[in-house]
């Protein structure tokens, strides 16, 4: 999904000449953290409610804070998981869009962006979610992949994320089947650490921890 096509037009923009008073009226009206400002269609800036906050005069333009703008945007032919990342990397609750040519197009909100990542992840989809623990070496999609196909089921969505910690690998498999147990014994058979599952089945994971606390203890 592109950026343009989660633009929020309900979002307002600000003119050089606003107030601070009026900003500040708008940023609470619509419950977010910053606004664009836009001169002749083009984009100028973002400016914040902390720094709107800082200005004991509301009746100034807000021309006059322009040295506060910060420029977070993404163009819009981009993926949106870059405006995830901009919404993080900027602490803000709408992202701008901008055309090549630097011409603002709207902005996408949090909220429209969570939808979007929800839909992106296929948690609308009915399944079961199983998470494996592995050195990175040790991470092959085709075999995972295999695995759960072995089992008569697909993988809706796949994550992977890295402990700071202990540099392991950690992957988070959503299949579009809740009847999971048998994938999760058929991971564990070749060896998979499987620390979580979550299915119709979730009394399986008190036998399942019980199962690895046994096995740890009989190593001992």
């Amino acid at each position: 999904m592109l950026t343009i096509e989660l633009i929020n037009n309900n979002i307002p923009r600000l003119q050089l000449q606003d107030s601070v008073g009026k900003a500040l009226q708008l940023i609470n009206d619509f419950r977010v953290t910053h606004l664009p400002v836009v001169a002749d269609s083009k984009y100028l800036g973002m400016v914040s409610e902390e720094d709107l906050l800082d200005v004991e005069e509301e009746k100034m333009p807000i021309e006059l804070m322009q040295e506060a703008f910060t420029n977070p945007s993404v163009f819009e032919n981009e993926h949106f998981l870059n405006a995830v990342n901009c919404s993080n990397q900027f602490d803000t609750t709408v992202v701008p869009v901008i055309s090549q040519a630097k011409d603002f197009l709207g902005v996408i909100t949090t909220s429209d962006l969570l939808k979007a990542l929800g839909n992106f992840a296929g948690t609308n989809e009915i399944g079961g979610i199983i998470i494996l623990e592995m050195e990175r070496t040790s991470f092959a999609i085709s075999e995972i992949s295999r695995i759960v196909e072995s089992n008569d089921a697909t993988i809706l969505h796949l994550n992977t994320t890295t402990q700071k910690d202990t540099g392991l690998f950690t992957v988070t498999i959503h299949i579009n089947k809740k009847e999971i147990s048998s994938i999760v014994s058929t991971f564990e058979r070749y060896d998979y650490d499987v620390l979580y599952y979550f299915g119709t089945e979730l009394f399986e994971n008190e036998i399942h921890s019980n199962y690895k606390h046994l096995m740890n203890y009989l190593d001992i």
